[in-house]
């Protein structure tokens, strides 16, 4: 199978809908909050197994929350967070821990943006390592173009590295709730890497045809 078959279909970036908000102020006069809302989930869990809060911190962490502080994390509010959130915080009363989940918004615009910023530094951060990964794949084809090893055993080997990569770009992208800035070069880095294996594999494929028939001409 060529890179090109095994090729997965994108995940697409979730959808975070906005809803314009309007307070007022003491003397009544309105003004337009954020227009973006998050869940905060603020909880204490005993120190001891250090595991479960491990395992807690990393179920968080898996859903694309960011932490303000130690205990003290955000996400988007949508219904699926909200869900997995619940189910968070029972876990947290099951390990003799204290949990509050609210809804919460910035106070103004740059408040707001504050925030997304946070979400997006951190998806940038992933984008950043993928890419570098991709730098990794991109050097091992070479190495092997230069020694000459033109195998299905190594294009086998470089498919499954690409298929991980696939997916590990399809987890950061459904975690990028705001469109980080990397996530394009990073999108384009992996149709590279594609492209590159596809042209490795055909190469391979001749080499091969070539040697069977110096073989039956023999």
């Amino acid at each position: 199978m060529t890179a090109e078959h095994s090729r997965a279909k994108r995940a697409p970036r979730p959808e975070i809908k906005d809803e314009p908000r309007t307070i007022k102020s003491k003397s009544g006069k309105a003004r337009q909050a954020s227009s973006r809302s998050w869940l905060l989930l603020t909880y204490k869990v005993p120190a001891e197994p250090a595991k479960r809060r491990i395992a807690l911190w990393r179920k968080l962490k898996a859903l694309g929350a960011i932490y303000l502080q130690n205990g003290v994390c955000l996400l988007p509010k949508i219904d699926a967070h909200e869900r997995r959130l619940k189910v968070l915080q029972n876990e947290i009363f099951e390990m003799d821990g204290d949990a509050v989940l609210l809804e919460t918004v910035g106070l103004d615009h740059a408040q707001e943006q504050k925030v997304i910023a946070r979400f997006s530094t951190e998806r940038d951060e992933a984008y950043r390592e993928f890419i570098s990964r991709c730098d990794d794949f991109d050097g091992e084809i070479a190495k092997e173009r230069g020694n000459g090893k033109f195998t299905y055993a190594e294009v086998e080997e470089n498919e499954e590295d690409l298929t991980k990569l696939r997916a590990w770009l399809d987890k950061i992208v459904r975690l990028d709730f705001y469109g980080a800035s990397l996530r394009s070069e990073a999108e384009e880095r992996l149709a590279r890497c594609t492209t590159l294996l596809d042209d490795y594999a055909r190469e391979v494929f001749e080499a091969q045809d070539e040697n069977r028939s110096i073989s039956n001409s023999a």
